[in-house]
């Protein structure tokens, strides 16, 4: 098993909010929008730069899917950031109307997603973004593992055409990927080549499949580790090839397992080459209060839970 060097701790929305001061200086059409979370999207840096091009739009996150959506028409680059439910949930209607319809060029960016977001509960917590944002035709859906993975799709959003839904999260994580590295949209990273089983992992469970890949290394079982940071366009040419190659397949998301990148991934396997699957997500269920830790551990998100996920898939062989 590979190992990796952590070289420190960040929240992956730094990623975005650096990448986005980044992207400020580079391309004048970039401009940013806010539903009064500038603090916790960490769009204080582009704010300070560019006054000119930041708008904070308050509590009124339809409102800015609205306006963001209007000046792609003067070729500028919106940039909306606010908390994964108020960006996917409460704006459902105008993102599909507005945004994915006419395939504007607006890039969706999501914090605060999954059950990471901790102690603000379930009513915050959303566990569904991904499936609603996937369905969407047009819509490219991205969950980096990192933060030096979410600078860098943060930026490399910028200069692809049409809509996009960027999710990240809160807490601080291991950065494990390299620094300043190429985004490549839709193209899956192997981080790990094994023989005895894929995981496919996105988010904040790629660092989970990693530790569950030395815990099954420990027991002599050799995994094959896939980061799938792009959920739509999937890259189904390298998850066709490695399931054939292991023969088991786990997937390990912070999201319902219900329309996320469990069924992305089991639609394409059992389409091209069925393959035994388990599915380490939520299980149909609304979080609750906690620390990020506590609820990753109680609803099964932990490289324990991908551990016996990766044993029963194997048996099924």
């Amino acid at each position: 098993m590979k190992q990796f060097e952590v070289t420190g701790n960040k929240d992956t929305r730094s990623g975005f909010g650096d990448g986005l001061h980044e992207l400020g200086k580079t391309n004048p059409n970039v401009v940013a929008l806010c539903a009064d979370l500038t603090g916790s999207l960490k769009m204080n840096a582009f704010q300070n730069a560019f006054p000119d091009r930041f708008y904070q739009v308050g509590i009124a996150e339809a409102n800015m899917m609205g306006l963001a959506a209007g000046m792609t028409i003067g070729g500028k680059i919106p940039f909306t950031g606010t908390f994964a439910n108020f960006s996917t949930g409460r704006v459902y209607d105008q993102i599909r109307q507005s945004i994915a319809y006419s395939g504007k060029n607006v890039k969706i960016c999501a914090s605060h997603a999954g059950l990471t977001l901790g102690e603000d509960g379930a009513t915050h917590q959303i566990l569904e973004d991904i499936g609603m944002m996937m369905m969407l035709p047009h819509m490219t859906v991205i969950n980096p593992c990192d933060y030096n993975q979410t600078k860098a799709a943060t930026m490399a959003i910028a200069e692809h055409e049409g809509p996009v839904y960027l999710r990240f999260g809160r807490p601080k994580m291991p950065i494990f990927t390299p620094d300043n590295q190429k985004f490549e949209i839709g193209k899956a990273l192997m981080l790990n080549e094994g023989t005895d089983v894929t995981i496919f992992a996105t988010g904040h469970l790629v660092w989970e499949a990693i530790q569950a890949g030395h815990a099954l290394a420990e027991k002599g079982i050799d995994a094959e580790i896939i980061n799938i940071h792009t959920i739509k366009p999937l890259d189904e040419a390298a998850v066709i090839a490695s399931a054939k190659k292991t023969g088991a397949v786990v997937t390990a998301e912070e999201h319902q397992i219900l329309g996320g990148l469990g069924s992305a991934i089991s639609q394409t396997i059992s389409r091209e080459c069925p393959t035994p699957i388990e599915f380490v997500g939520v299980k149909d269920s609304f979080g609750e209060s906690g620390t990020p830790a506590q609820l990753m551990e109680k609803y099964g998100l932990s490289a324990s839970n991908i551990v016996e996920a990766a044993e029963k898939a194997i048996s099924k062989k």
